[in-house]
């Protein structure tokens, strides 16, 4: 039976680290605020589940030695690099059409989402399939939680921690933000929301695109 005690100092530092960078403000955690803010708890959570998929595909895939397919084709970061830019664009321009709509049209119940679970969930996923900066991410996670030579157990211990404090963090903002007083104050200064929304998903976008990988 495997036992995960020798190599437990790695991982809570690893673990650390992932709960960091997935609690810090950035494309996906914004996504999911607003999402929860404007359409309720259930889009905010299809939103989060479609983040955390995505997530975890590039964990496996790190894990499965995605570092070395890397090198060996590193001009396909570059087209994934192009095409998140794109993506984060393309959440700017729906961002800023939703500011400029009439507040009268966005005055929903909490509970009834305008859009449907499936595609928030695909918005979540698009997210972070086309970030490349995740894939790094998880290859700098997954150096430091799993020492060469360490058994499969240590990546399942390490993945399966990442997980759940992933949906710890993904899920709680979408609880926290979706309640009726952060509602009814998102009502109140939505197109102010949408516009720093679209200016940050702009900013993401070209800073992606401007930035080295």
């Amino acid at each position: 039976m495997f036992d995960p005690t020798p190599y437990l100092p790695q991982l809570l530092v690893a673990w650390t680290a992932y709960l960091i960078a997935t609690a810090s403000p950035g494309p996906a955690i914004l996504a999911i605020i607003t999402t929860s803010v404007s359409e309720g708890r259930k889009a905010g959570l299809a939103l989060a589940f479609g983040v955390l998929t995505g997530s975890y595909t590039w964990a496996m895939l790190t894990a499965s030695g995605l570092s070395a397919l890397i090198r060996a084709y590193g001009h396909a970061i570059i087209v994934l690099k192009i095409a998140g830019a794109c993506y984060l664009f393309w959440l700017a321009y729906h961002a800023l059409r939703a500011a400029m709509h009439s507040d009268k049209t966005q005055i929903v119940p909490v509970a009834k989402a305008q859009t449907s679970l499936k595609r928030l969930y695909l918005k979540g996923l698009g997210i972070h399939l086309t970030n490349p900066k995740a894939i790094f991410s998880w290859i700098m996670l997954v150096s430091l939680g799993m020492p060469e030579g360490a058994p499969v157990g240590v990546t399942a211990t390490f993945i399966g921690g990442c997980m759940v404090l992933g949906l710890m963090t993904f899920c709680g903002f979408a609880i926290v933000f979706s309640l009726s007083p952060v509602h009814r104050a998102y009502l109140k200064s939505r197109r102010l929301i949408e516009s720093l929304m679209a200016g940050f998903f702009a900013f993401a976008g070209l800073k992606l695109l401007t930035s080295r990988l």
